[in-house]
């Protein structure tokens, strides 16, 4: 083989191939998605078994093949077992990572995305901002990152900035109120939209330094259920077992 490569990032999925293999979706900052095979990563004595879960954060030493990447080393720098000790944690963590597989692009550079998804994993790991709220400003700042996010900084229909007071979901963000007595949609208050803003625009490092009414949040609930479910045509199965446990 040639030289090896070195690439930053974060296991998304694992799958057993053969008796002792494993095939690996890894986010990266600088090619994006890939494909990674650790030979021999099952083995129980192998120094790759833990490096090759998901969750696992760190340094990629690989072999690019034509297809597809081998590993010859891994340095996690966290492993967020923390997650895994708690169920309701570790079931939003795994849409998390769903949701970054949805939309990483294979061998594009991801360096924002990773490190939403790695600012976000912490954030969940931490009692100050809820689940439910880290788990809609995840998905709205992803929509961002992808291009597929609503307008909520002006109305979709006569483009004014002013009196914003309905969201519009088949419009795909804000109306006036004017607009909005024409076409319906859902009522924002000033806070929302104004929460819907800052999850937008904010830093990275302030993304999840706020906190925000239960009426705000379920308002926010409502506009990203909507909103993702006509724009998106996958159904994700971490999310279906998180609905059901929080039921």
């Amino acid at each position: 083989m040639g030289q090896t490569i070195l690439l930053n990032g974060m296991v998304l999925s694992a799958m057993p191939i053969g008796d002792y293999d494993k095939r690996l979706v890894v986010l990266t900052r600088e090619r994006g998605k890939i494909t990674v095979f650790a030979r021999g990563a099952r083995r129980p004595n192998s120094s790759l078994l833990a490096a090759t879960n998901p969750f696992a954060f760190g340094e990629f030493e690989l072999f690019e093949g034509k297809t597809a990447y081998n590993v010859c080393k891994i340095t996690v720098k966290n492993y967020f077992r923390e997650l895994t000790e708690d169920i309701e944690r570790a079931y939003y963590g795994f849409y998390f990572l769903e949701l970054a597989d949805y939309y990483a692009v294979e061998n594009v550079e991801a360096k924002d995305m990773c490190n939403l998804l790695y600012i976000s994993l912490r954030a969940l790991m931490k009692p100050a901002v809820e689940n439910p709220l880290i788990r809609r400003v995840y998905e709205l700042r992803m929509l961002v990152l992808a291009g597929e996010y609503p307008d909520v900084f002006g109305c979709v229909s006569c483009h004014t900035k002013e009196d914003l007071g309905f969201f519009h979901v088949k419009r795909g963000g804000m109306l006036c109120r004017a607009c909005g007595a024409l076409y319906g949609g859902i009522p924002v208050d000033a806070s929302t939209l104004y929460t819907l803003q800052y999850i937008m625009t904010s830093p990275l490092e302030k993304l999840y330094s706020f906190q925000v009414t239960k009426e705000v949040l379920s308002c926010l609930e409502w506009i990203m259920n909507e909103y993702m479910s006509r724009y998106i045509d996958r159904i994700f199965h971490s999310l279906e077992l998180l609905d059901m446990l929080l039921q």
